[in-house]
C-alpha cells in the first residue's frame, strides 16, 4: 500500500494543472474504483471548473475546483496519477482523465484497489474531514498519540502504527524505521509503553514522518525502495530493487545501510 511520501509524491504530479479549467472528462464509470461516487454528476459538474489546490492526508489526496466541487483520490496498491498531452488517448487503465488545454491529468490504477470519491457542497467532505491529523502537523500532539495508543492497549505497537485513523499515513517500512529509531520491539503491546517510551516513540514518528516528505518524496518515481535504514538490511545485505549490496554507515553509534542505485 503507498505510504506518506508516496502520496504526496503523485499527488503533485497534478499540480502542473492548477489554475486550469477542465475541458473534457474520461472515465470508466463501471470500475470498482468509483464504488459509491456519483459518476455521472463528476463528468458533468467539472467541465469548465478551474482546478483550485491540491493537497495529501495521510494515504489520501484532495483535488478542489472551482464551484465548490471537492475530489478525493486513494491509490490503493498501483494507483499512480502522471500528467500527459492534451491529445492523450486514454489507456486500457486510465480510469480517470481530465482533460486540460495545455495537457491531461491521468489517474491510472491497474489492479483498481484505488478509489475515487467526489463531493459537491462548501462545507468539507465527512470522508476529509474526518482524516486523522497529519503526523507531522501540529495537530498530531503528544497527548493525541498517547490517547490512541491508550485505547488499543492489547495491541502490539507495530500494527498500531499502521492504524491509519491514528498514524496516517504510515505504512510498514516506516514503521519499522520508527521502532528501529526509537529502540522499542514490534511486539510490545501498547499497555507496556512507558513515558521514557512514549517521548521516544512520539520523536522517532514526528522525525521520520518529516524527513520521508522532505527528502524521500521528491526523490523516487516508483514506490521508495531507497531508505533501508532497518532490519531489511541485516538479512542479505542486498537491495530488494536492484539486488545490489548496500552501502554501510555508521551514524551517532548506529549502522545504517543505503542503496546506491536508489539514491541516484
Amino acid at each position: 500500500m503507498p505510504e506518506l511520501a508516496e502520496v504526496d509524491y503523485y499527488r503533485k504530479q497534478w499540480d502542473p494543472g492548477i489554475g486550469s479549467n477542465i475541458t473534457r472528462v474520461a472515465l470508466h464509470a463501471d470500475k470498482r474504483i468509483f464504488r459509491g461516487a456519483d459518476t455521472a454528476a463528476l463528468q458533468r459538474l467539472l467541465i469548465r471548473k478551474k482546478l483550485t489546490t491540491s493537497e495529501s492526508g495521510g494515504k489520501q489526496m484532495l483535488f478542489r475546483f472551482a464551484g465548490d466541487l471537492w475530489l478525493g483520490l486513494h491509490l490503493g496498491m498501483t494507483g499512480k496519477l502522471s500528467v500527459g498531452g492534451p491529445d492523450h488517448d486514454p489507456e486500457k487503465h486510465d480510469h480517470l482523465v481530465l482533460y486540460q488545454k495545455e495537457r491531461s491529468l491521468i489517474f491510472n490504477d491497474l489492479r483498481q484497489f484505488g478509489r475515487v470519491k467526489f463531493h459537491q457542497g462548501k462545507d468539507t467532505p465527512a470522508w476529509w474531514s474526518e482524516l486523522a491529523p497529519a503526523v507531522a502537523s501540529d495537530a498530531f500532539s503528544r497527548e493525541f498519540m498517547n490517547d490512541f495508543l491508550r485505547r488499543h492497549p492489547k495491541l502490539p505497537i507495530k500494527p498500531t502504527l499502521l492504524l491509519q485513523d491514528g498514524f496516517a499515513g504510515v505504512g510498514n517500512w516506516m514503521a519499522d524505521e520508527i521502532l528501529w529509531r526509537a529502540k522499542v520491539s514490534p511486539h510490545r503491546l501498547n499497555s507496556k509503553l512507558g513515558q521514557a517510551v512514549l517521548h521516544s516513540l512520539y520523536k522517532e514518528v514526528r522525525y521520520v514522518c518529516r524527513v520521508a516528505l522532505e527528502k524521500i518524496g521528491p526523490a523516487f518515481s516508483d514506490p521508495p525502495a531507497g531508505w533501508l535504514f532497518h532490519e531489511r538490511w541485516k538479512r542479505n545485505g542486498f537491495c530488494p530493487k536492484h539486488h545490489s549490496r548496500l552501502k554501510r554507515e555508521t551514524i551517532r553509534g548506529r549502522t545504517a545501510a543505503w542503496c546506491p542505485h536508489c539514491q541516484k
